[in-house]
């Protein structure tokens, strides 16, 4: 009862399922039919299904660990404490003649529950601090199970304020007015999430001057995006494991996952998401060659009590492409890398459509040939040309713009 996916060498995708999903001469992935039913044996594989996934992710994170890092062994990496959030920090040696660098403050994926600072993120942080001559602040936000939503981005939030004060960029001979927020995946919601309410602050005296989303998650209003039925059944992110990880960040009923993918949770009798519906309509805010011939499902008459017990799905420190107008113009200069093969990839598009809407001057830097998380496939035996593509790009925007 297993279907293990590993991006191939490349840029394509492959699987190896077992003789369960194989029917009729075609290998089929694990899919939704797990959603489709309603007794106990239907949750059941659904769990399964799930549990499987996260084994084969925590796999891949524990030996990517285990690998020796191919960066400089000048940089210096330390572990601290912001503000009661574990941080790591990653600062390249001092040039002659240098005062003050630039920083790049990172927030890791995985669900808001896997991976670490240390885990699976080390070696590109090292590269970004080394290629950018840079200081990199790896946040270790707490992760689920141990907290759920808010706590991530309460983590987040309080380690970058902490970062941001004028003493503790002294100390890391940081330049003030050269520091980004980043991250991927869930560290990109939450970079874009702390980046709205650090705007927000007017007690700060220093804030970004960028940030650079990779391929982010950031919004769980509408799970029939363009995107994510073309992608619903795609390897490292299929659209029920996203739709759960969303259900974990919010310690919410799985009871809900069904409903959740077919939008029943903002259907047009559900009042509280009507105010929302302007801000999320892809049918305006993607371009054609990304909408294809996909419809939009908006169902009439929905379940309005998923909103009330999960009044998170509509809370844009959870969901960041919500946030109204007026903090989209408060956003600085902004790096957004999206994925074809990835059901994130227009989450990515319409932010970059409202932010560029609201005057923010905004990269869209899109791979066509590319999947969710191949940034981190870099280092043998799963160094991929779509994780080095995307890599480059992106460390080659920051070394323009930062």
């Amino acid at each position: 009862f297993a279907c293990v996916v590993l991006p191939s060498a490349g840029t394509g995708l492959r699987s190896f399922p077992s003789p369960i999903v194989e029917r009729a001469g075609e290998f089929h992935l694990l899919s939704e039919v797990a959603f489709k039913g309603k007794d106990q044996s239907c949750h059941l594989i659904h769990y399964l299904r799930l549990s499987h996934h996260l084994i084969v992710l925590n796999y891949v994170i524990c030996t990517f660990d285990k690998l020796k890092s191919v960066s400089s062994e000048d940089i210096n990496i330390t572990d601290a404490v912001f503000d009661g959030v574990e941080v790591r920090v990653f600062e390249p040696p001092a040039k002659r003649d240098e005062r003050l660098k630039r920083s790049v403050v990172y927030i890791h994926g995985g669900g808001w529950a896997l991976a670490s600072a240390s885990i699976l993120y080390n070696n590109l942080c090292r590269i970004m601090a080394e290629s950018l001559n840079a200081v990199v602040v790896s946040v270790e936000y707490r992760l689920v199970p141990e907290v759920c939503f808010p706590e991530q981005f309460h983590d987040a939030l309080r380690a970058t304020k902490h970062f941001l004060q004028p003493d503790v960029l002294a100390e890391y001979s940081v330049d003030p007015s050269r520091i980004a927020i980043s991250g991927d995946s869930a560290g990109g919601n939450l970079a874009a999430a702390v980046c709205q309410q650090l705007s927000k602050d007017e007690h700060l005296t220093i804030r970004p001057k960028l940030q650079a989303l990779i391929y982010p998650v950031l919004q769980a209003f509408d799970f029939n995006t363009p995107s994510y039925q073309q992608n619903m059944n795609m390897p490292v992110l299929p659209r029920y494991v996203m739709i759960n990880y969303w259900i974990d960040y919010f310690n919410g009923n799985y009871d809900f996952a069904h409903s959740l993918l077919i939008n029943n949770h903002t259907a047009l009798d559900v009042g509280q998401a009507l105010s929302f519906r302007g801000r999320l309509n892809w049918t305006s805010l993607l371009p054609s060659s990304f909408k294809k011939n996909y419809k939009p499902v908006i169902q009439t008459t929905g379940k309005a009590e998923i909103i009330q017990e999960i009044p998170a799905l509509l809370d844009v420190r959870a969901v960041p492409l919500l946030a109204e107008n007026e903090t989209l113009q408060l956003q600085p200069k902004t790096y957004i890398l999206t994925c074809e093969n990835d059901v994130l990839r227009d989450d990515g598009v319409m932010y970059a459509k409202r932010l560029e809407n609201a005057g923010v001057e905004v990269t869209l830097d899109h791979f066509d040939d590319c999947f969710h998380g191949c940034m981190i496939f870099t280092i043998w035996p799963t160094d991929f040309s779509a994780g080095i593509q995307t890599r480059n790009s992106y460390i080659k925007w920051l070394d323009e713009n930062l």
